[in-house]
């Protein structure tokens, strides 16, 4: 089940809405979690039925080896502790390993010993790579002796809250627990209503009318051996990287949409990342929660400020190319981890030493690098990448170029990819339309028109990207 479907919109939603809120109406507080947590697992359920049980014994797995991480809080008890903590992640990274990397692995072996090893062709888990985050950090945040105030209900609630399940926001189990256990949280909010239908609203129509449109067209492309010129390389990589964008924001805003629906504030998780100058700074405006917990997780664990193989370039590298790898199974992945690492390190060092480029050259500098290395990131293997770097720089092809006929086989893609453009590089985001949105009749029928638009055209549903991580 995804969010843009009728199913969700029209059956689930209402249904989970009203039962919740008329069992806190009635003061039934914990029963109304249990209801909650109930309609999450039954939504993840529907996406990976087959690894359902595993996602449950994994669930309440690491709620035990949490809580048993929350008692060894004495100066003796933390050998044991950091034992512990290691297995839990340690078998955390197993369940995810067996499922995404499997088939890596042994390409990998038959490729170096020259085995003949049957691939397993093991269907990916939806959301397993977020989900996972989430556990892990609630593991090491019980080590740390943060999470002794939360029951299995609260805790459960935090892992499964049916809006972030599968594709985020990584949200923190302070950010959340919290507002559930917030007395004015319980009741039905108009505003919040309103400013979630608002914001799930402009998702869905991110999703549904540009994202959707690019990613079929991008994807055509790149899942073929493709005509490499110069203007079809280009245009279908910028094609994918406005898809990209369009797709994971709009999900995002149908995450906080929700999340404000149920009186709960989801972090944001995009801030107009194309408008960045450099990579240093696109990385802080692009999936914000998964670079904060790379940061408090990854980075600050080999960041030591005064050991010069432990500083700020180093531990750089060591988050990106975890990034990378856990983007996906393949080289091309932790190849455009490691590119995208040296170019913040760039950006960095260029920042610390006062180096400035104009602003102009320096944003369309930046947006062509990041088409680079989307290129990169949606190319099945380094050759399939290769040829399409080579193309983008035939520039002898555009000689034999029909441009009447490219705009006539590609006039719709071409206009959105401009729109989505406009959008990405003029227009404020979601987060600061949300600021000065007004529970008034404008406001109100602008969400009402988008929705509308989009339950017409949803007969057609079509995957988030993200799913495939």
């Amino acid at each position: 089940m995804i969010f843009s479907t009728y199913s969700f919109i029209l059956i689930f939603l209402p249904i989970v809405f009203g039962v919740y809120f008329i069992l806190n109406k009635f003061k039934q507080h914990t029963i109304a979690k249990i209801w909650l947590i109930i309609a999450s697992l039954y939504f993840y359920g529907q996406g990976s039925p087959k690894f359902f049980p595993f996602f449950l014994g994994s669930i309440f797995g690491n709620y035990c080896v949490g809580s048993a991480l929350g008692t060894l809080t004495k100066k003796e008890d933390k050998r044991q502790a950091k034992l512990l903590l290691l297995v839990g992640i340690l078998a955390n990274v197993a369940l995810l390993g067996y499922y995404k990397y499997t088939d890596f692995f042994i390409e990998n072996i038959n490729f170096l010993t020259g085995a003949n090893f049957a691939l397993k062709h093991i269907v990916l888990p939806i959301g397993i790579s977020f989900f996972t985050f989430q556990l892990i950090a609630f593991l090491v945040d019980s080590y740390r002796g943060e999470t002794k105030e939360y029951n299995i209900i609260d805790y459960l609630l935090f892992i499964t809250f049916f809006p972030q399940l599968i594709v985020g926001p990584i949200v923190h189990h302070k950010e959340m627990v919290t507002q559930f256990e917030d007395e004015k949280n319980l009741k039905i909010n108009w505003d919040n209503i309103a400013l979630g239908l608002f914001v799930f609203a402009i998702g869905c129509a991110k999703k549904m009318l540009i994202a959707d449109v690019l990613t079929t067209s991008a994807q055509s492309f790149f899942g073929t051996t493709g005509n490499f010129t110069f203007l079809n390389t280009w245009f279908y990589s910028l094609e994918y990287t406005i898809s990209y964008y369009f797709d994971l924001s709009g999900y995002a805003d149908m995450a906080i949409g929700l999340g404000l629906m149920f009186n709960i504030v989801i972090p944001q998780n995009f801030n107009s990342p194309y408008k960045a100058t450099d990579f240093q700074e696109y990385w802080k405006r692009w999936h914000m929660t998964l670079s904060r917990f790379l940061s408090t997780y990854i980075f600050r664990s080999v960041y030591k400020k005064e050991n010069k193989w432990r500083n700020y370039y180093i531990a750089t590298m060591v988050t990106f190319f975890v990034s990378g790898f856990w983007h996906g199974a393949g080289w091309n992945f932790v190849a455009w981890g490691i590119l995208n690492g040296v170019l913040v390190c760039i950006a960095a060092y260029r920042n610390r030493k006062g180096k400035k480029s104009p602003y102009l050259l320096a944003f369309i500098l930046n947006f062509i690098l990041v088409i680079l290395t989307r290129v990169l990131f949606v190319s099945e293997s380094f050759t399939y990448a290769w040829e399409v770097y080579k193309g983008m720089f035939n520039f002898g092809s555009l000689a034999n170029t029909d441009f009447i006929v490219f705009w006539n086989n590609n006039r719709k893609e071409i206009i959105v990819t401009l729109l989505g453009m406009g959008i990405c590089f003029f227009a404020p985001n979601t987060s600061e339309i949300s600021e000065k949105f007004k529970t008034n009749l404008p406001c109100l029928l602008y969400a009402a028109v988008l929705l509308g638009i989009c339950l017409v055209t949803m007969d057609k549903v079509v995957n988030f990207l993200y799913f495939q991580f």
